[in-house]
């Protein structure tokens, strides 16, 4: 992976020194709606550059990351003289950093971006890797392409504006990061509260540098999933369908949020299947039932969220459903290919764990 990332609470100066050393192109922002109000005031009080620059601004929510919104982002970009030569700031969360990654990518064949991730959800997860996208149909990122960002530049000094929801949100990626590494890394993160009245930014800055480099070690190694990047996938398969099943039933959940419960169900299968030590199961159920809240997931729900599983883009074929499990932390095995009944046993038990009756 030639993405660069940066980790510095000086955005504007490394957005101006970024592109001074591009030929100082001429350069346009895309924001949302709530990151145009909270977060884009810190980075113009820092950048001339960004305070002068052409701004597009899509509506908030991950509803809003559709094919309307990218049609609107290229009207906007081609009106404002956009060229190959460009460079595209996106300044938001994860929902700014893939839609606009994909329309970098693909105006005019594909133009330099920059990713200011605004969320903790959007700097440990969708700004690195190079995944960009959009939803279509129904299903999430179901149309989009690899492609890095020029340089992705990881700050907090944005985190004091964000909701204690949307930090919880990000959280629960790092949670999925540290199963992913090791015992030690896993504990840390239990051992370290985001939703503080006042967090340590210090420390938290320090978890990011670990839980960041865990991506971008796996990434490294497999930049267009076709082996070990299949790890990140861990709580995805449950996870999608959760958020999927609640945008249609309008009342939509954040994407940490509906992780974190799948997170619960990929090692509830992870211990039917290959034993995964119970005890860290339930010590993860108990933090994402306290943390997270259980959801409203009825047995009623079952078909159609096995369904939904059945739409992933991961799954092999449309009448098998892939999951990422866990022999122990650390120890991934990706492509579990997990027959019907057995999910529909792990979705009883995940009612159980969260005390949904």
């Amino acid at each position: 992976m030639n993405q660069k990332i940066i980790y510095t609470n000086s955005v504007g100066e490394t957005v101006e020194n970024l592109v001074a050393a591009m030929g100082s192109p001429k350069i346009f922002v895309i924001t949302d709606r709530g990151a145009f109000v909270n977060a884009l005031p810190l980075l113009r009080a820092q950048s001339p550059l960004i305070a002068e620059a052409v701004t597009v601004t899509i509506e908030q929510g991950d509803e809003n990351k559709n094919i309307d919104s990218l049609g609107r982002i290229w009207k906007a970009l081609g009106d404002s003289g956009a060229t190959r030569s460009s460079v595209i700031v996106n300044v938001g969360g994860g929902v700014v950093t893939d839609i606009g990654g994909f329309a970098a990518a693909t105006f005019k064949r594909g133009v330099r971006f920059i990713n200011v991730p605004t969320t903790l959800l959007g700097a440990v997860d969708a700004a690195v890797g190079g995944k960009t996208g959009i939803n279509f149909n129904g299903l999430k990122n179901e149309v989009g392409c690899f492609a890095e960002a020029d340089t992705v530049i990881i700050s907090t000094i944005f985190f004091n504006t964000l909701p204690q929801q949307q930090l919880l949100s990000g959280y629960a990626e790092m949670l999925k990061h540290g199963l992913l590494e090791n015992s030690r890394a896993f504990s840390q993160l239990l051992g370290y509260s985001v939703v503080s009245p006042v967090f340590d930014s210090e420390r938290l800055f320090d978890l990011l540098r670990n839980n960041v480099s865990i991506k971008k070690n796996i990434v490294d190694n497999d930049p267009t999933e076709h082996g070990l990047r299949r790890a990140l996938n861990l709580g995805h398969t449950a996870g999608h369908a959760f958020e999927s099943l609640a945008i249609e039933q309008h009342t939509p959940i954040p994407h940490g949020y509906a992780v974190a419960r799948g997170l619960v169900v990929a090692l509830v299968i992870s211990r039917l299947r290959l034993g995964f030590p119970s005890d860290t199961l339930y010590q993860l159920a108990a933090y994402v039932k306290e943390n997270y809240g259980p959801g409203h997931i009825s047995c009623d729900d079952y078909p159609r969220l096995i369904e939904l599983m059945s739409h992933d883009k991961k799954n092999p074929s449309p009448d098998s459903i892939s999951f990422t499990l866990l022999h122990d932390v650390g120890d991934v095995e990706t492509g579990c290919i997990i027959p019907v009944e057995e999910i529909t046993a792990a979705l009883d038990i995940y009612r159980d764990l969260m005390g949904l009756a």
